[in-house]
């Protein structure tokens, strides 16, 4: 997995690589510094000497401003590798979600998707920055701290290799403790950013519905399993902390101890046994081992945590979308006639929200048997009841699924044949749940062609009878759209978003039960505008009431992923039970009701 992520350094390799050589570099003086204070005190302090205590007192400053500086450069240099890597890394992801298939992000859901992109790339980038400096200095500092010490004095120096099996001990369990503890939290991280953002988003339903106590239960419970979880990771990891200093200060009194018999033993004299110079440079060495050895058991934790969110990154940048590109691709739609010959397609059902795999694939045809043949300019209505899978149906034609058996062609080419910006430019779709963006009107509007002209633009608009409300506000086009278009109703969305597909001037425009919030007054006006001013484009109208489609060329009846009859609306009156019945439902109540009425 490591192997996967080091490209995404690219262009911060010099931060990257000048951070543990200055490390390095101060680590070095770390050690020289004990090194000097030693002879500082036995051939200046101890022995009365102010021109020894001159020499060493100046080498003691250089270094410590020597180490001052490389450890500022290492500080300096090391979040820039991290952030630009961190940088790379998120952009590559999101990168490839957007080329995922419907399927890819369905396998994820968003919620997971968004803690990829956000939690565990901090937690990786945390876990790079002091791979960087920390897994550099520690381990430099406990050799080069453990060569020094056995260079003042071999025997008093075996006193440090008395306690790593120990610390080593430690670290171990910690690891088989904690380790898969940070695997089960991060999903609950996805369980709760799925939590909150369903919340948000169905604010309105939550409180019409009074249902803020049952809302703040679900973020209790899973936020409690998460702080469960975080609470058994820091009882486990506070454990070192006490580990490390026992481990300590036990060095620091068996070094007194033996280093005062020794000095006593040899009255001072580093020919004989030990000094006290040389005694001090041991403790300090203690302090530097051990303390090093606490950094490490820290950056095991961090480690720990990124390896879980190493292997969640890896699988959004590993995750192959079932909708390629083909080798040689179509790059002209001829018209917009549209066939569908045997087609079966199913979806692959997740499994109690886990990441989907081949194994815990459930799947159920939502489509079976499709055959239709629909001529280019044709006016295509859809009916059916709910799950009978129209959206489902018309989301095959842009290629937004691919079928899982059968062939659709579109201009008499297999949609798979084709390139997918192009077949995708040439099929305008307004799905059910329409989106506009956090922006102005004009933005939006121009998502459908970033070139298209006011006077284009104005065309979409009247088409669409978005015009006369659109001309009410006092900017105009210019209206800013609050976060989810909250400042216009859902029929004005509706309407805004038909403006949006049309302006991509395509030669197949789907209208996903897209006038579903407009009165019937507006919803005729459009199909009439729609009819007048797009003879040649191919239109599929999915509806709910059958005064949306009683004039189209054809009207399909979906029901139960079938194509149950096919044909104008007279003929479906004469040969099709569940389009009469609906139609004499909908039209004795004289309300335009829906179709499940």
């Amino acid at each position: 997995m490591i192997k996967k992520l080091v490209k995404y350094v690219k262009g911060y390799w010099k931060y990257v690589i000048a951070t543990p050589i200055m490390v390095l570099i101060e680590t070095l003086l770390e050690i020289l510094i004990p090194y000097v204070m030693a002879n500082l005190i036995d051939y200046g302090i101890y022995a009365g000497n102010m021109g020894e205590i001159r020499k060493y007192g100046f080498m003691l400053l250089g270094y410590s401003v020597l180490s001052l500086v490389f450890g500022m450069g290492a500080a300096a240099t090391a979040p820039f590798g991290s952030t630009g890597f961190a940088k790379n890394l998120r952009r590559a992801m999101y990168y490839k979600v957007q080329d995922y298939s419907f399927q890819s992000i369905d396998k994820f859901s968003t919620a997971s998707i968004v803690t990829r992109l956000t939690t565990d790339v901090t937690n990786v980038q945390q876990a790079f920055q002091m791979i960087t400096r920390i897994c550099f200095r520690a381990p430099s500092m406990i050799v080069f701290a453990l060569i020094a010490a056995f260079r003042v004095n071999s025997k008093l120096a075996l006193v440090y290799l008395s306690v790593v099996p120990f610390l080593f001990a430690g670290l171990i369990f910690m690891a088989s403790v904690v380790r898969p503890i940070f695997e089960r939290m991060f999903k609950k991280y996805d369980k709760l950013n799925r939590t909150v953002q369903e919340n948000l988003y169905a604010v309105r339903v939550v409180k019409s519905f009074n249902r803020q106590e049952f809302e703040k239960k679900k973020f209790r419970d899973v936020s409690g399993d998460i702080f469960g979880d975080g609470s058994k990771i820091e009882r486990t990891m506070a454990f070192m902390a006490p580990i490390m200093q026992f481990s300590m200060y036990t060095c620091i009194i068996l070094l007194s101890w033996l280093g005062a018999k020794m000095i006593v033993q040899s009255g001072n004299n580093e020919l004989y046994g030990l000094t006290t110079g040389q005694l001090m440079s041991m403790i300090t060495y203690t302090t530097q081992i051990l303390m090093s050895l606490m950094m490490m058991s820290m950056v095991f934790v961090m480690i720990l945590t990124a390896r879980a969110s190493v292997a969640r990154i890896v699988e959004i940048l590993d995750e192959v979308s079932e909708i390629q590109e083909p080798a040689d691709p179509v790059m002209e739609v001829k018209d917009g006639s549209i066939d569908f010959e045997n087609v079966k397609f199913n979806y692959k059902t997740k499994v109690d929200n886990e990441i989907l795999t081949e194994k815990d694939v459930v799947r159920h045809d939502v489509l079976s048997d499709i055959n239709l043949h629909i001529e280019s300019g044709m006016t295509v209505g859809i009916i059916g009841g709910t799950g009978s899978s129209k959206s489902s149906l018309v989301q095959l034609i842009p290629r937004l699924y691919d079928a899982t058996g059968g062939c659709v062609k579109v201009g008499g080419v297999n949609v798979k044949d084709y390139d997918i910006k192009t077949l995708r430019d040439n099929v305008s779709m307004v799905l059910q749940k329409n989106v506009l963006f956090t922006g102005s009107i004009r933005e939006n509007l121009l998502w459908g062609n970033e070139n298209a002209t006011e006077e284009e633009i104005r065309h979409a608009l009247d088409v669409s009878n978005s015009a006369e409300f659109v001309d009410k506000f006092e900017k105009g086009l210019d209206t800013m759209l609050e976060h989810g278009a909250t400042n216009v109703s859902g029929g004005q969305k509706q309407r805004l978003c038909i403006a949006r597909a049309l302006l991509k001037k395509p030669k197949i425009l789907i209208l996903d039960d897209s006038t579903s919030a407009c009165d019937m007054t507006t919803d005729a006006k459009i199909r009439n505008a729609l009819k007048n001013e797009a003879p040649d484009v191919t239109k599929i109208i999915i509806a709910q009431r059958i005064s949306s489609v009683q004039d189209s060329d054809i009207i399909i009846v979906m029901d139960d992923g079938k194509v149950s009859a096919c044909g104008n609306h007279d003929y479906l009156m004469a040969n099709s039970n569940i389009y009469r019945e609906v139609y004499e439902t909908q039209n004795k109540s004289n309300l335009g009701g829906d179709f499940d009425a």
